[in-house]
């Protein structure tokens, strides 16, 4: 799997650990960010990259009724609460980002929602749950249900006025 990580210096330390400890699992990881400490950066910058980079992987598709349970790349963002960077992932067109609270929710997230990337609070969330909601957010499927289906070209009508 291709994962895309970003963090900004609140999140910088738990990004760290999460990228070596994916690299060493196989996983192909590309850092968007920041890739040194600077206590000046900004959450929006690198929640930015990484949205773009995972949008971009859905590039001559179109989003109506088309969700796959094997998605071409997914990202993680994190920031000292997890709300900023979420709110930022969010205005790209295709992006699906919640903010994991436990592995729970993240499993529900992309059961239900499809969610392709996940936000941590670093202010929040030990190394291990970090780990934890990553896995989960890796190994669990869309379940394609109907009713989600439904929902989810709810939301892409919304980004995509045009297409209704």
């Amino acid at each position: 799997m291709h994962i895309y990580i970003g963090a900004d210096h609140r999140g910088f330390a738990l990004k760290e650990k999460i990228k070596v400890w994916l690299t060493n699992q196989g996983h192909e990881v590309t850092d968007c960010g920041n890739t040194v400490y600077d206590k000046d950066d900004d959450f929006p910058d690198y929640s930015l990259a990484v949205a773009l980079q995972v949008s971009s992987t859905f590039k001559g598709q179109t989003f109506k009724g088309v969700y796959s349970n094997l998605p071409q790349a997914l990202g993680i963002i994190i920031c000292g609460s997890g709300g900023g960077v979420t709110i930022t992932a969010n205005k790209i067109k295709g992006i699906r980002c919640a903010q994991g609270v436990n592995v729970d929710d993240v499993i529900h997230n992309r059961r239900h929602d499809d969610i392709n990337i996940l936000a941590i609070g670093s202010d929040f969330v030990a190394e291990g749950e970090a780990k934890s909601m990553v896995e989960a957010f890796l190994n669990t499927p869309f379940s394609g249900d109907e009713r989600f289906v439904r929902r989810l070209k709810k939301i892409n009508d919304i980004e995509s006025p045009g297409d209704r």
